[in-house]
């Protein structure tokens, strides 16, 4: 069952295995997978702070709003990847899983004054597991085994073109535009040691294409000579997807094999959502920040599996929440040793997810990120050298359910250490030579 994942899990007696690709969790088959942090390299050690924050060397692709900052010589390409270890623990089994992934790619550059323009590439949701149950029940002199095998993969991929623009001194408003796409495949299935007995595989795949529009706005206040305020905010527009979802079902006996299907037309909803954010800017110092985020997935449609039927409806999801702090230290921007013009970075958040489990608390989790940042070669010596980026996560996700076998309530808990490394280029591609 699509949805129904967590009561299963409740049932586990034999073993617990994880997939070697994507995010090798259980968590992921909800929805539409796991949400990537769809932080850039400058902001995964702050905790993915980004409403408030405004920079003409960093690209904040969070709040579009922000591309008006960009100055009219510097073209800006960033990209990242990060490698992580995962733990996984369910009553007395626990796994751990190594991956690596590539997070992002963005390039921006300024159109005309006060008008920015970014485009690139970002993970929306990845998906990725595999676990299995047994049990053993005794038909007459023989005991036979029933095992339950759950697998899932796939996720969805946001490519976008976006652009900021800055009417009014200290105001600035922007829009991404993004193709959302990808897929999911989940399927379960029920076999039995006994090769006559009745057994039953259900799939589930969707092709997912659809759009995406978010619009951003900041608006910089000055508080003295050296310290600002920006408030930040970005509405993300909620809509249907025109994509279908299909529910497969095969059984099987020792003498014939039956197969049919379900599909679902406009099975799949995006929901609205706002993000809200301040960053409080002192000389080329300090920046700290606050981000609040509200995406309301209780009120989109989406596919389940209730007692064997197959629709989609509304409330198989909860509304993800998510507060976010995080800030920056630079010693002296202009200084001439590494450790003086490196950015130190330091972060946390928490979110309740919007997994929706048969128990009465809501899943949840937490992070805590710290990190830095230098240019590759000292900015006084070579103006556009390029910009490394080092963050480390630490984050704890706990997904309260039901034992579908005791009725009591049981914890998946999950902890992954996660390095990300980022690389931001600066170009001077508008420069006007004069040769004399």
């Amino acid at each position: 069952m699509v949805l129904s994942i967590l009561p299963s899990l409740g049932g586990i007696g034999g073993s617990l295995l994880f997939a070697q690709n994507g995010v090798n969790s259980p968590y992921s088959r909800y929805g539409f997978g796991m949400m990537a942090d769809r932080a850039m390299g400058f902001n995964k050690a702050m905790g993915g702070v980004a409403q408030g924050f405004r920079d003409g060397q960093q690209i904040n692709v969070s709040n579009p709003a922000s591309y008006s900052a960009v100055d009219s010589l510097t073209a800006l390409f960033d990209l990242g990847l990060s490698v992580f270890n995962g733990n996984y623990k369910m009553g007395n089994m626990q796994q751990n899983a190594k991956n690596a992934s590539f997070d992002y790619f963005a390039f921006q550059f300024r159109l005309r004054r006060g008008l920015g323009v970014t485009l690139g590439i970002l993970p929306y949701t990845n998906i990725s597991y595999k676990f299995n149950s047994a049990s053993s029940t005794i038909s007459g002199s023989e005991t036979i085994t029933s095992t339950n095998t759950f697998t899932g993969s796939g996720g969805l991929h946001q490519v976008f073109l976006g652009a900021g623009w800055q009417p009014l001194p200290g105001l600035s408003v922007g829009a991404n535009v993004s193709y959302l796409y990808g897929d999911y495949n989940h399927t379960s299935a029920n076999t039995f040691s006994e090769s006559s007995a009745f057994s039953m595989q259900r799939s589930y795949t969707a092709d997912i294409a659809t759009y995406k529009l978010d619009f951003g706005m900041q608006l910089t206040l000055p508080l003295s000579k050296q310290d600002d305020i920006t408030l930040g905010a970005t509405y993300g527009l909620g809509h249907d997807i025109k994509s279908q979802a299909i529910r497969t079902t095969q059984t099987r006996n020792s003498s014939a094999v039956n197969a049919s299907g379900d599909t679902l037309s406009n099975a799949f909803q995006l929901p609205h959502s706002i993000d809200v954010g301040i960053t409080w800017r002192h000389a080329q110092k300090w920046r700290i920040g606050a981000d609040f985020t509200l995406e309301k997935w209780a009120n989109v449609r989406f596919p389940s599996d209730i007692s064997g039927t197959y629709t989609s409806s509304k409330g198989h999801l909860n509304d993800r929440m998510k507060i976010s702090l995080g800030g920056e230290y630079t010693p002296d921007a202009y200084g001439r040793k590494l450790l003086q013009y490196t950015s130190y970075r330091f972060g946390g958040w928490y979110s309740q997810t919007y997994a929706r489990t048969n128990a009465t608390d809501k899943p949840y989790e937490f992070g805590l990120t710290a990190g830095f940042s230098f240019p590759i070669k000292n900015r006084h010596v070579w103006y556009n050298s390029p910009r490394l980026n080092i963050a480390l996560q630490w984050v704890h996700s706990e997904i309260p359910f039901l034992s579908s076998q005791t009725n009591q309530k049981n914890t998946l808990t999950e902890n992954y250490l996660r390095l990300s490394v980022g690389l931001t280029f600066s170009e001077r591609w508008f420069t006007k030579w004069r040769v004399q």
